[in-house]
């Protein structure tokens, strides 16, 4: 079983699995398109859940919001499974792929073989696609690799059925029905509402006022919590932002792709030069990155160094707040 599927590599795998599902079949939409649409740009920080013992930073919703938020506003429906054990989730799988049919799948991360080991933690909302089978091995377009790959029968059932936050379960999903066309400019304004809404949410975990009260966090870690629980918090709040699914920087980059793209299709110049400050602004996050990663790898010669690093995620937290009034009153 070996389906006709072309991988395209991205920069986020629930994009990327989306975006490649549809342009398998015949809708040539981009990774950015498919980000902006589905509201992809979002930070919340969520104290009571762990991952890897220290409390959840997200620099994007919840698994599979993206793609349901997509396919609500441009009128695809799409199939979702979660299974209760390994057979009935490996008999539908194998259903699918014998109807020519590839599938997005929810995985763990830890035991990827094919990621290299710096890559392999205990984060379970990856995101790939499976085209096809070969005796024992499953066919694999994972979209954050440059090729395709492969999963032996046992390695594809372990990440499908890991265990800890957000279990996958099994979970497949697959669109079903597509309208004759979709209608992007509708859905297009739904998604930046969406983004500015929540990115601008008068709560204190949420958006740009979730930043200030990491950043007041920040200062505060040393002291309450010893400098080597802090640097390991802070070294959490890097790996979210810039290794579990691109979240910071690379987020911003990809947001002021589908700016440019809107302001094309919506003709709102206004646009393209908001794709411009969010970019820039993920610069800043990249520079934010490095600097906390020298603090956490005891490299910073600052004596007030975590300070620093709160005053440069206070200072990102204004600049995006600006920005979003900007782009909400742009649309």
């Amino acid at each position: 079983m070996k389906i006709d599927f072309t991988h395209h590599q991205s920069a986020h795998c629930e994009n990327g699995v989306v975006s490649n599902l549809l342009k398998h079949k015949g809708y040539q939409i981009s990774e950015p398109m498919v980000f902006g649409i589905g509201s992809g740009l979002f930070f919340v920080y969520i104290p009571f859940l762990k991952v890897n013992h220290a409390p959840v930073v997200s620099f994007r919703p919840m698994p599979g919001i993206i793609f349901k938020r997509f396919a609500q506003r441009v009128g695809i429906k799409v199939k979702r499974f979660k299974f209760r054990n390994e057979s009935s989730a490996e008999k539908a799988l194998e259903a699918e792929l014998k109807r020519d049919n590839p599938v997005g799948l929810q995985v763990g991360v830890y035991h990827l073989s094919y990621f290299p080991d710096e890559y392999r933690f205990h984060f379970n909302a990856h995101n790939l696609v499976v085209y096809g089978k070969e005796e024992d091995t499953y066919l694999i377009s994972d979209p954050v690799m440059e090729t395709t790959t492969t999963l032996t029968k046992k390695e594809l059932n372990r990440v499908r059925f890991a265990k800890g936050a957000m279990a996958p379960k099994g979970h497949m999903y697959y669109p079903i029905e597509f309208p004759k066309e979709l209608q992007l400019e509708s859905a297009i304004i739904k998604g930046i509402k969406t983004v500015c809404r929540d990115m601008l949410a008068p709560v204190p975990y949420v958006g740009v006022r979730g930043m200030r009260t990491i950043a007041k966090l920040i200062r505060k870690w040393p002291e309450k919590k010893g400098v080597k629980v802090a640097n390991h918090y802070l070294g959490q709040l890097v790996r979210m932002q810039e290794e579990i699914g691109t979240g910071g920087g690379g987020f911003r980059f990809i947001y002021g792709a589908f700016l440019q793209e809107a302001a094309v299709l919506l003709k709102k110049p206004k646009l393209k030069e908001l794709s411009l400050e969010i970019t820039e602004i993920g610069d800043s996050w990249r520079d934010f990155a490095i600097d906390a990663s020298r603090i956490y790898k005891n490299r910073s010669s600052e004596l007030d160094a975590y300070n620093k690093i709160a005053d440069q995620l206070v200072a990102l937290s204004n600049r995006e707040e600006v920005f979003f009034k900007k782009l909400k009153k742009a649309i």
